[in-house]
C-alpha cells in the first residue's frame, strides 16, 4: 500500500499508485464489463505499465529541453542573417535533424475505407460536450438546402435576404443551386436535372422523364447507386461520385417537395466522412472530475447510448447516434451505408500529468498514458459488438497523438500502444495512430516519423497553428517574428504544406492512409472557405478540417469537384526525395529583416494578439470552455483553440524579448483591450467581467503569464498555465 496524500478521501491506494475514486468507480462499474478484461488484473497491469513508460517519457521531454537549450545557445552565438548550411550542421551534430530513411514502406493493415479509400471534410470535436460531439458523429450526412438557405454562400442581402420566416426567393436560389450541383456532378445524358419531372428506377438504372416529355438517363450509369422506396415512385434516389454519396429525397406533401416540378424536398450530401473526438486542444479538462466526463463521453459513443435531451422552441429534442441508411443497389440487393462518421479520439500528448492516478510521492502521471488505456479500453467495446453501431468495421481503434516532437516520441507512442494492446488482450496493432505533423521536430524528420510506426499510420495532418506556435518557440532567440499575419506568407509554410503531402505520399500512404489539411476557422464565413478551401483537395490531401457540419456539407462540394486520389497519383509521379531547398525553407524562421514598425503598428499588433488572448482564455479560465468561437478585435468571430492561444503569447513574448515592445506598452493594451472583452461578452450571464478587477481575474492573470512568462513554457505551450489558474478559479 502506498502512502495516501491530503486528498487521502478521493483517493484510492493501489499497490505502487493512488487512483481518484471516481475514476476506480467509473472503470470498475461502467466501462469493464463486457470487455472481457478481469477488474484485479487490469489494475495490476496498469500499474506495471505506468512504472514502466513513466521514467521513458521524462526523458523525451527533458531531452526537448536540452535540445531547446542549445538551440538557444546557437543562436545566440550566431545572430541573424546565418548560414542554411551551418544551421543544419548544428541541428544535426546535436540529434534534431536525423538522417531520413531511404525507403518507408506503409504496412497497416485492417484500415476502414473511410481513411485509406475515400476522401472527404473532417470534424474536429471536443469529446467533452455531448452535444457537440453527437453533432459532429451525424454530420456523415448533412442537408444541402439547409447548408445554403443558413449561410452566405448565397447573397444574403436584397430579394435573397433569409428574413424571420422562409424566403421563396432565397429558396428558389438553394433549388437552382443544388440542381447546378447534379448538373455537374451527375449529368444526364441530356437536358437538365432542372427540367426534371420524375425519378424512377427501371431495368436496374435510372429513368429521368423532362418537361417536355422525354426521357433520359445518366451520362455515367455508375453515378446511379441505388433507392429507397418502391421502383416507379422512390423515397430516396442515391448517387455517388468519388465515393462520396448524394442523397436526392423526394416528397410531394412537404413545404419544399410540394412546390417542386420533381417533389424534391433536399438534397442530402455525404459529409463529414470521419471526425476526432478531442480530449487534448478544445477542451478544458483539469482534474479528475473533468476527466472521468471526457471519458463517459468517449463511452457512449462507443456503446452507441450517448444522449443529450435540449430544449428548442418549448420542444425537448433528444439527440442520439444516428441509425445506418438502407438502400436498394441497380440489381435489386438491400445494402447499408453509415449514418455517422468514423470516429478518431485524440488523445493528449506526452507533456501534461493528470491527477486521475498519483504515484508513491503523491506526483500526477503522465496523462498521455493514461489516456492510451482508458481510450482503448473504451473502444474496445466497439470491436466487440457492445452497441447497436459499428465505428470501424475492420476492427481498429483510431487515436490521434498529438504534439509529437521527432521519430524517437513516435516511437515511444508505438511502444505505448503495443504495450496496450497487450494490457487489454487486443491484437497486435489494433490500434491504429493518426499522427499531427505539428512540431518543427517531426516536420523536418517526417519520414522517420512515419518509418517509426509504419504498422500503425493511419493519418498525418499538418497543424499550422500549433506548428506556427513551435516555431516561434523553436526561433525564440534567433530574433524578432515579423508581424503575425505576415507569418502565413512565410517560405517555411508553404514548405511545410507541401512537404507533408509529398512525404507522406513517397511513405506509402496513397490508398491506405488519410492525408489533412487544417482548420477553416471563420465559422460564418462560407463563401470565402467555398472560394479557398478547394486548395485543400487540389494539394493531394485526402481530408481537411471544417468548424461545424454545415461546412462539412459544404466542404464535401469540394471533393466532388476534385478527384484527390487522381491528383495524389499524379504526385508519385513526380516526386522528388532530394529536395534539399524544401529542408532549408521548413528551417528559415520567419524573422524581421527590419523591426522598424511605426508606434501605431506595434499596437495595432498586440491590440490583435492580445483581444485573442484575453478573449479566449477568459471562457477557458472561468468557464471551463476549450474551444469557442471568439469574436477578433475587428468582431469577425474565429474558432479559437489552444493551438491559436500558442500563438498569440508566444508572439508578444518574441517582440518583448527582442525589445521591439516594452512590458509597459503590452501591460497598457492589456487593460484596454480587456475593456473590449468584456463588451463582447456582455450579453453573456455567466460572464464576470475583468476590467476594474484585474488583480483579482483569474482570467486576466493567467493571459498576462501566457505572455510575460512565454520564454520558459515548454515548447511555448498554453497547457501547464491554463490548468494552474483553472484550477484555481474552480478552488475559489
Amino acid at each position: 500500500m502506498s502512502k495516501l496524500t491530503n486528498k487521502e478521501s478521493n483517493y484510492l491506494p493501489l499497490k505502487h499508485f493512488q487512483v481518484s475514486s471516481l475514476l476506480y468507480q467509473f472503470i470498475n462499474q461502467d466501462v469493464l464489463p463486457g470487455t472481457g478484461v478481469n477488474e484485479a488484473a487490469f489494475w495490476s497491469d496498469l500499474e506495471s505499465y505506468l512504472l514502466q513508460f513513466t521514467p521513458n517519457n521524462k526523458i523525451l521531454l527533458a531531452k526537448r529541453d536540452a535540445l531547446q537549450a542549445q538551440i538557444d545557445q546557437w543562436h545566440a552565438q550566431h545572430p541573424a542573417p546565418f548560414s542554411a548550411d551551418v544551421y543544419q550542421q548544428f541541428l544535426r551534430s546535436i540529434g534534431y535533424l536525423v538522417e531520413q530513411p531511404t525507403h518507408v514502406s506503409l504496412d497497416t493493415s485492417k484500415v476502414d475505407r473511410e481513411l485509406a479509400l475515400l476522401a472527404g471534410p473532417q470534424l474536429v470535436v471536443p469529446v467533452m460536450n455531448a452535444r457537440y460531439a453527437l453533432n459532429a458523429a451525424n454530420a456523415r450526412w448533412g442537408s444541402l438546402y439547409d447548408a445554403l438557405y443558413g449561410t452566405d454562400v448565397l447573397d444574403q442581402s436584397g430579394e435573397l435576404a433569409p428574413g424571420a420566416s422562409y424566403n421563396p426567393a432565397r429558396g428558389a436560389a438553394v433549388i437552382a443551386y443544388g440542381r447546378a450541383f447534379l448538373d455537374e456532378h451527375c449529368p444526364l445524358a441530356h437536358g437538365s436535372h432542372t427540367d426534371a419531372t420524375d425519378y424512377r428506377v427501371l431495368s436496374g438504372g435510372l429513368l429521368v422523364c423532362l418537361k417536355d416529355g422525354s426521357n433520359t438517363t445518366l451520362v455515367e450509369a455508375s453515378h446511379f447507386a441505388g433507392y429507397q422506396g418502391e421502383a416507379e415512385q422512390p423515397k430516396v434516389i442515391l448517387l455517388q461520385q468519388h465515393g462520396l454519396h448524394i442523397e436526392i429525397q423526394f416528397d410531394a406533401e412537404h413545404q419544399i417537395g410540394s412546390q417542386d416540378t420533381a417533389n424534391i424536398k433536399d438534397i442530402v450530401l455525404e459529409s463529414a466522412l470521419t471526425t476526432i473526438m478531442d480530449c487534448e486542444d478544445s477542451i478544458a479538462a483539469v482534474d479528475a472530475a473533468d476527466k472521468v466526463a471526457v471519458y463517459k463521453n468517449w463511452l457512449g459513443l462507443m456503446c452507441g447510448n450517448l444522449s443529450e435531451s435540449l430544449t428548442k422552441n418549448d420542444k425537448t429534442i433528444t439527440r442520439q447516434l444516428a441509425p445506418n441508411r438502407h438502400y436498394i443497389n441497380a440489381q435489386g440487393h438491400g445494402f447499408s451505408l453509415s449514418g455517422r462518421s468514423l470516429m478518431f479520439v485524440r488523445n493528449v500528448g506526452h507533456l501534461m500529468t493528470s491527477d486521475l492516478m498519483l504515484d508513491a510521492d503523491g506526483n500526477e502521471v503522465p496523462e498521455g498514458l493514461l489516456d492510451a488505456v482508458f481510450t482503448s479500453l473504451i473502444a474496445k467495446h466497439d470491436l466487440l459488438g457492445n452497441s447497436p453501431y459499428r465505428n470501424s468495421r475492420e476492427g481498429s481503434i483510431y487515436i490521434v497523438k498529438p504534439k509529437m516532437h521527432g521519430p524517437e516520441e513516435v516511437a515511444f507512442s508505438n511502444q505505448v500502444f503495443s504495450a496496450v494492446e497487450e494490457l487489454l488482450g487486443l491484437a497486435a496493432n489494433t490500434i491504429k495512430l493518426g499522427i499531427m505533423d505539428e512540431e518543427r521536430r517531426t516536420s523536418v524528420n517526417l519520414s522517420a516519423c512515419i518509418a517509426e510506426a509504419n504498422q500503425r499510420v493511419v493519418f498525418i495532418n499538418t497543424g499550422f497553428l500549433d506548428r506556427t506556435g513551435d516555431e516561434i518557440h523553436t526561433s525564440m532567440c534567433a530574433g524578432a517574428m515579423v508581424a503575425k499575419g505576415d507569418i502565413k506568407e512565410s517560405a517555411w509554410i508553404k514548405a511545410y504544406e507541401l512537404n507533408n503531402v509529398e512525404a507522406g505520399l513517397e511513405c506509402g500512404l496513397l490508398g491506405k492512409a488519410q492525408i489533412g489539411k487544417g482548420m477553416w476557422a471563420m465559422p460564418e464565413m462560407m463563401a470565402a472557405m467555398m472560394q479557398t478551401k478547394q486548395a485543400h483537395p487540389k494539394s493531394g490531401a485526402s481530408t481537411a478540417w471544417v468548424p461545424s457540419p454545415t461546412a462539412a456539407t459544404l466542404h464535401a462540394i469540394h471533393y466532388h469537384q476534385v478527384d484527390v486520389f487522381s491528383i495524389q497519383q499524379q504526385l508519385v509521379a513526380q516526386l522528388n526525395p532530394l529536395n534539399k531547398q524544401r529542408l532549408a525553407d521548413l528551417l528559415t524562421p520567419p524573422l524581421a529583416i527590419e523591426t522598424t514598425w511605426t508606434e501605431q503598428q506595434l499596437i495595432a499588433e498586440l491590440d490583435n494578439n492580445i483581444q485573442g488572448i484575453l478573449g479566449y482564455v477568459v471562457r477557458w479560465v472561468e468557464q471551463g470552455v476549450g474551444c469557442s468561437k471568439v469574436p477578433d478585435i475587428n468582431g469577425v468571430g474565429l474558432m479559437e483553440d489552444r493551438a491559436t492561444l500558442r500563438i498569440s503569447s508566444q508572439h508578444v513574448a518574441n517582440w518583448l524579448k527582442h525589445e521591439v515592445v516594452s512590458e509597459a506598452l503590452v501591460k497598457q493594451r492589456f487593460e484596454v483591450i480587456a475593456a473590449l472583452v468584456d463588451q463582447q461578452n456582455s450579453g453573456d450571464p455567466l460572464y464576470q467581467n475583468m476590467a476594474g478587477n484585474v488583480a483579482d481575474s483569474c482570467a486576466y492573470q493567467a493571459a498576462l503569464d501566457l505572455v510575460f512568462k512565454g520564454c520558459e513554457q515548454p515548447s511555448g505551450y498554453t497547457e501547464p498555465l491554463l490548468h494552474a489558474w483553472r484550477r484555481k478559479f474552480k478552488a475559489s
